[in-house]
């Protein structure tokens, strides 16, 4: 059975390409809102910006969870 700072390592590790696709996510969505509000799509890219400010907060608590796993 593996150590449990080992285990505590790989969850951080996933936890932390996880953290790094939300953030390519959120960069995407960033430019099609950029798109779409400079096309006239106004509704749809306040949505869009909702969106990156859950992904910006939910980034938040994930880096803390992943420093805290880091610190076990």
């Amino acid at each position: 059975m593996p150590d449990n700072s080992d285990c505590k390592i790989a969850t951080a590790d996933a936890l932390t390409l996880l953290l790094h696709n939300q953030h390519a996510i959120g960069a995407a969505i960033e430019e099609i809102t950029k798109w779409l509000s400079e096309s006239g799509g106004a509704d749809v890219a306040n949505n869009a910006f909702l969106a990156m400010e859950t992904l910006d907060t939910n980034a938040q608590a994930i880096t803390d969870a992943i420093m805290r796993l880091r610190q076990c």
